[in-house]
Formats: structure tokens, C-alpha cells, sequence
């Protein structure tokens, strides 16, 4: 709390599987735990299958000093029950009907393969045919959710996360990539209309966790309201920041909004890869507590230049390691010498939180994962 009240607190604060665009892959994971002779943990369940994302156990948990913990909807929820074999190959669902498969042999990862309203002319005169889930269903399997993951909350950093992308990356996902961006030129009353289908359905999402937190009295043991939507590419906003200013981001304010009337105490956490420094202020203003994954190898993303200018609004969380260079390609010196140079960056004045850039990925050698945290736990 020290931390996110731009406090300098006795130590940073790590977060390890606290979301799932904070975590750590299966296969990563269970080498890294390997290399230093923990648990492996076989059997641990997906917290979200497309990603290959996991959440240790509480023992490791433990040993790891994460400071957060995660409740919140599994991205397909009852994977086991509901994923499909065709031949050798997994497929699944989402929560709006786009269809992701997986080959054990081959992949790392699901792959996106059909979109709902991929063949459709247009948006707007088909989204009757835009699956969604029966509220009363899904809401039953959510709280089944919570009413598991709360028990290891305790007294570390309640993290309360999402159970599905943003507007963006749904609508692209629902859509399909091209017909998307060509929809925001040809067919923004579509897409409109469908940005406000998620965000009902986002609203929905909260408000049932919402309710149950406050009708079993947890709501105090959650700090934080874990959302995202990729608005970067590596070179810029993944629209015109005009577009994203009118498009997307008042209604992000719309539910954050609604969400810190409900629930006044908590702070809400973005996650948004890419360069998206020109649209920060605009976050700040719908209401962005937290700036995730900060990723400093995007255009202007800079960290003394982020840290300088936004410091004061935003505690930033990530940022700790690039995971697309040293993480996963730099010897553990290299890891060492980079999270030794961005706690000296981002640590004073609080307002950090240590996590790497994104999720901890297949192609992390364990050595280098214990060379992050090694570092952190004597230099942070």
C-alpha cells in the first residue's frame, strides 16, 4: 500500500501470478522450479489455458515473496469440462465464441483459428449472431471461483483481475484482424455497437464480483482491479490516439467509474503493451491507477522520461526486465545488471511494483529467472 500511495516502502513489492499478463507459463514455471529444487507442480490448473498461464502454489508462492494474490474468472472457465479433442489437437472457446487450438506435440501456446463475425459484411447488421454466456451459468461457475482463490489472500495484495481482454483486442479477436481496422474506417457505428456489447458484458463481469466481495464480506482484502487492453504496437497506438481518445477510452472511464463508486478504496490497474506515452494522460483521467507492463523497449517509452513525468498519478507496475531481449536472450549477468538499473530508475518515491515486461515466457532459461529474483530480493 506504501507502494501505490507513492510511499517508499522497506522493500519493492514483487508480484508473481498476481494477474495472468504478470505470471509465468506452465513449461517455464515447472524448469525453474526444477533448477532450484522446488516443487515443480505438475499439476497445477490453467488459469488461462490460451497463454499457458499458471498460478504456483501457496508453498512456492511463499518461497518466491510474491506480495499478491489473484482472484478472479479463469479465462475459459471449467477447462477441463469444456475443451474439445479433435484428433490430437485441443480446441476451446472463449467467453464470446472465438475458437483457439492447441497441439501439445508442436505448440507453445493456443492459436487463434476462426472469429464469429469473421465472414459477416458487415458488424452492424449481425450482432444477433455474437455468442455470449448464459449470465446465470457463468456467474454460478465464477463464484465458484472466488470461493476457492479467496483463502489465500490473507494479508497480501488482493488482486481482483478480468476475466476477458479488452475492447480492442476483442473486437479483433471477434472480428478478425484486417476486417477490424478496415471497420474502424468503413463501419464505426459497428463498431460502436460492439465495443458496447463488451463494455455491458465488462460491467456485468464486475458487478458479480463486486456483489459476492461485498455480500461475504471480502471487499477489503482487494486493493486492486486488474484490467487490459493492448493500445500499443511497438512504434505506436494500435489506432490514431484521436481514434482511442473518442472510441475506447471513455468507455474504459465509463467502468472504472462505476467500479470505484462500488468498490472507493481500490486502484485500477491497466495493462496496455506497446507506445502508448502520447494516450497516458487520457488513462490517467478515465481513472488508471497503475500502468502495466511498461514496456521501455517501445517507442517513448523511456523509463526516467515515464517515471519524471507521470510519477506523481501512476504507480508503475512491471518494467522490471525486458522479456523480449534479456530476460529470455542475456546471460544472468546481463539480467542482473538490468534489474540493478531500473530499481535505481523506478524504485525511489515508491509508485513500483517489480514485475518483468509481461508474462514470463517459454523461452526463459531458469537461470535467468533466478538471476531476476535474485536480484530483486538483495538489491530491492
Amino acid at each position: 500500500m506504501k507502494s501505490l500511495n507513492h510511499e517508499e516502502p522497506d522493500h519493492i513489492p514483487y508480484d508473481l501470478s498476481g494477474t495472468t499478463v504478470t505470471a509465468i507459463t506452465k513449461n517455464a514455471y515447472q524448469k525453474a522450479m526444477a533448477f532450484r529444487g522446488l516443487s515443480p507442480d505438475y499439476n497445477l490448473e490453467l488459469v488461462d489455458p490460451i497463454q499457458q498461464i499458471i498460478t504456483p502454489t501457496e508453498e512456492n508462492l511463499l518461497k518466491l515473496k510474491s506480495d499478491t494474490r489473484r482472484i478472479g474468472a479463469t479465462r475459459i472457465l471449467q477447462y477441463e469440462k469444456n475443451k474439445i479433442m479433435e484428433g490430437d489437437t485441443i480446441a476451446v472457446y472463449d467467453f464470446y465464441g472465438c475458437k483457439w487450438v492447441f497441439q501439445p506435440a508442436t505448440d507453445l501456446y493456443f492459436n487463434l483459428v476462426s472469429s464469429p463475425l469473421g465472414s459477416c459484411g458487415n458488424i452492424s447488421d449481425h450482432l444477433d449472431l455474437l455468442p455470449r454466456p448464459q449470465w446465470d451459468t457463468y456467474i454460478a461457475n465464477l463464484e465458484d471461483c472466488l470461493n476457492r482463490q479467496i483463502g489465500m489472500v490473507g494479508d497480501f495484495c488482493g488482486i481482483a483481475d478480468r476475466n476477458t481482454a479488452g475492447f480492442t483486442e476483442n473486437s479483433l479477436r471477434i472480428r478478425g484482424y484486417e476486417n477490424w481496422f478496415l471497420d474502424t474506417l468503413i463501419d464505426t457505428e459497428g463498431v460502436e455497437a460492439l465495443m458496447d456489447i463488451i463494455l455491458e458484458d465488462k460491467t456485468k463481469y464486475w458487478d458479480a464480483v463486486i456483489d459476492w466481495l461485498l455480500k461475504t464480506g471480502n471487499a477489503h482484502k482487494i486493493q486492486v482491479i486488474s484490467e487490459g487492453d493492448d493500445l500499443g504496437t511497438q512504434n505506436s497506438t494500435v489506432l490514431e490516439a484521436g481514434v482511442l481518445r473518442t472510441m475506447i477510452i471513455p468507455r474504459m472511464k465509463c467502468y472504472f467509474t462505476h467500479i470505484k463508486k462500488r468498490l472507493p478504496h481500490v486502484k485500477i490497474f491497466l495493462h496496455s503493451c506497446g507506445s502508448i506515452r502520447p494516450i497516458i494522460p487520457d488513462l490517467i483521467d478515465a481513472g488508471v491507477d497503475i500502468l502495466n507492463p511498461v514496456q521501455f523497449t517501445a517507442r517513448d517509452m523511456e523509463l526516467k522520461g515515464l517515471k519524471r513525468d507521470f510519477g506523481n498519478d501512476l504507480t508503475f507496475w512491471g518494467g522490471g526486465v525486458d522479456t523480449q531481449s534479456t530476460l529470455n536472450n542475456g546471460t544472468p549477468q546481463q539480467v542482473n545488471d538490468e534489474v540493478k538499473r531500473i530499481i535505481d530508475i523506478m524504485a525511489p518515491g515508491g509508485g513500483f511494483v517489480f514485475a518483468p515486461v509481461h508474462n514470463v515466457q517459454e523461452d526463459v532459461p531458469p537461470e535467468n529467472f533466478w538471476a531476476m529474483w535474485d536480484t530483486l530480493d538483495r538489491y530491492g
